[in-house]
């Protein structure tokens, strides 16, 4: 990158400024009470993958709750139409929260960390969600409800958009409104848990970590989350009830989310105690634990330059021969640190007596300083955003109502076909079908971040993130044009493109911004911020775009799939969405070039 001053900076760890910035920080973390200097040296793929464990039991989570909450209300009298009202309540609450609460998780000042007590708090909430979902029915008939409940024939191969009530229903919501609140209260804590704690848990990886791995770490989480994705809807299209396991647990249901609290739990408990983060008060007392930026090797240049400048003044009071000048300051220039041999050339510059303070000086930012900057984003951030909302409208068209669309188009089966009838069965098989190609997508999700930061070396950022999404765009136009069973297998794959780029490359750019400390380039030079971010508040942000598109997806999509008469409408919307993420990502880059701050 190009500092302001003209001076080039890097964060790669094997230039000798950084590496050895990094050692000294290592070597003083170390030195206290609690060994903090994990987080300023690189990390091996054992350690990536401890770091992004959570997101896999998350993912999982998520998996089996989009699987399973639709079937349980509506065999509880719960109509079809209110079901929308249910998957807006989180994205209500999610795009306003989130940001408050990532707000709140730079500012936390315990000693575990800033991120790992937000994480442990919504982790209990997906705990609690995942216990109220699949025993809602049996706390509700304990609560007084009755016991007269429809079991849906089937009820292991739908998801929330494609399962319908049987004929044979005999139970009303009023008859079960214990059991209703308490799995929309479980809902609700999933869905609104599971996206806001991605927030902590990228700050989290990003905080315990050098810049240079940022991608890397991103990458790794994107990866797990895939997985996690993967393994959900496999546990779905299992069915457990004639095994062992599922006559133990007493049903379908219950014995996968039995299965996916115990992950959920194991995988969260390793990464919440892979690596102990460096406590707020101790950063704004000790500089040399704070993360290393921009500024501070901008500092350590100019550090380095003054102690060689003032080493040659003193060289050439003492010693006029021209050998022991070029000795001495070479010596100088090889071993002069933060912690150099002559500390007092160092100091802070006074002026008429008066010790001027550091501009980099970090400042204790108030909670209102920081819901203002949600507000006043600069112009990279609102593209960014916007580029943010139009991937996740993209994407959820696809996933959310994929199965629907393999059932009713490709295998022309009808939802609302009596039961057992030929349409009926086509629909079912068409739903499962469509279950494996989510799984597929979910896997190339994976597959696909493996390579992101090869292929940002590779290409550049500009053709990753651009690309990811065409790739995407083209794939579901010709799934669209061309719904077939091959095709269904294919171009899910290709939706894992999507997902992959926008749930790495947005908190990777974020993470460059915050690292050097700018969100803007002008004529080849960063432009300082003006006022101070919080990075869990702009991670916490692009996140929420998420609350925002599936909320309008969710109230707007059955009106265009009522417009155009076909399912295929999803993926037509889909495509369009896409394209316009792609031609936002375009205007992004033609306002703040990333190479900039490669």
């Amino acid at each position: 990158m190009v500092s302001g001053s003209g001076e080039t900076l890097s964060f790669n760890p094997n230039d000798p400024i950084v590496r050895h910035m990094l050692k000294v920080r290592a070597q003083h973390a170390e030195q206290q009470q609690k060994d903090y200097s994990h987080v300023f040296r690189p990390k091996s793929i054992l350690d990536l993958i401890r770091l992004s464990c959570i997101i896999l039991g998350v993912e999982l989570t998520y998996a089996a709750e989009t699987s399973f909450v639709s079937p349980v209300l509506l065999q509880m009298g719960v109509e079809h139409q209110h079901m929308t009202m249910v998957w807006s309540l989180a994205p209500v609450l999610g795009f306003f929260l989130a940001p408050l609460l990532g707000s709140i998780s730079d500012r936390c000042r315990w000693t575990l960390g800033r991120r790992r007590p937000m994480i442990i708090a919504l982790c209990v909430g997906i705990f609690i969600g995942l216990l109220f979902i699949p025993y809602g029915k049996d706390i509700g008939i304990f609560l007084g409800d009755s016991e007269d409940m429809l079991i849906i024939a089937n009820s292991s191969n739908v998801n929330e958009t494609t399962t319908i009530p049987s004929p044979e229903v005999t139970g009303t919501a009023n008859s079960h409104m214990f059991a209703i609140v308490l799995v929309v209260i479980g809902t609700i804590l999933i869905d609104f848990d599971v996206n806001t704690a991605q927030t902590p848990c990228r700050a989290y990886i990003l905080d315990v970590s050098i810049p240079a791995d940022h991608a890397k770490v991103l990458s790794s989480f994107t990866v797990m989350a895939g997985l996690g994705g993967t393994l959900g809807y496999a546990l779905g299209g299992i069915n457990w009830e004639t095994t062992s396991i599922g006559s133990f647990f007493g049903g379908n249901m219950q014995t996968v989310f039995a299965i996916v609290t115990v992950w959920f739990l194991i995988f969260s408990f390793i990464t919440l105690t892979s690596f102990r983060e460096v406590p707020l008060p101790l950063m704004e007392k000790d500089e040399l634990l704070r993360p290393l930026t921009a500024a501070a090797i901008k500092k350590e240049l100019q550090k380095k330059s003054n102690g060689i400048a003032a080493i040659e003044t003193m060289v050439l009071d003492q010693e006029p021969n021209k050998d022991a000048l070029e000795s001495q300051v070479a010596l100088a220039s090889e071993d002069f640190t933060i912690a150099g041999s002559i500390p007092n050339l160092t100091e802070k510059p006074v002026e008429n007596g008066i010790i001027e303070e550091d501009e980099d000086e970090e400042k204790v930012i108030s909670l209102r300083e920081y819901m203002t900057s949600v507000v006043k984003m600069p112009k990279a951030m609102w593209i960014l955003c916007l580029t943010n909302v139009l991937c996740w409208m993209a994407d959820f068209c696809y996933c959310l109502y994929f199965t629907d669309f393999v059932g009713e188009t490709v295998f022309h089966g009808s939802p609302t076909a009596p039961p057992n009838s030929e349409q009926a069965i086509l629909y079912e098989e068409g739903v499962r079908f469509g279950c494996w190609g989510l799984a597929i997508y979910a896997l190339s999700c994976s597959v696909y971040s493996s390579f992101i930061e090869k292929l940002i070396k590779w290409l550049n950022t500009r053709v990753v993130y651009t690309g990811g999404i065409l790739v995407f765009s083209i794939g579901m136009a010709v799934l669209a044009l061309w719904p077939t069973k091959i095709s269904v297998l294919v171009f899910s794959a290709a939706a894992g493109s999507i997902y992959a780029t926008m749930f790495t490359m947005p908190y990777i750019l974020v993470a460059q911004y915050h690292s050097h400390g700018c969100f803007k380039v002008k004529d080849g030079q960063n432009v300082e911020m003006k006022k101070p971010r919080g990075l869990g508040t702009d991670i916490a942000i692009i996140s929420s775009m998420a609350f925002v598109a599936q909320l309008i997806i969710s109230l707007g999509i059955g009106s265009v799939i009522s417009l155009l008469q076909s399912t295929a409408a999803v993926l037509y919307t889909a495509t369009t969405l896409g394209i316009a993420a792609a031609l936002c990502s375009l205007k992004y880059y033609l306002l703040f070039s990333f190479s900039d701050l490669s």
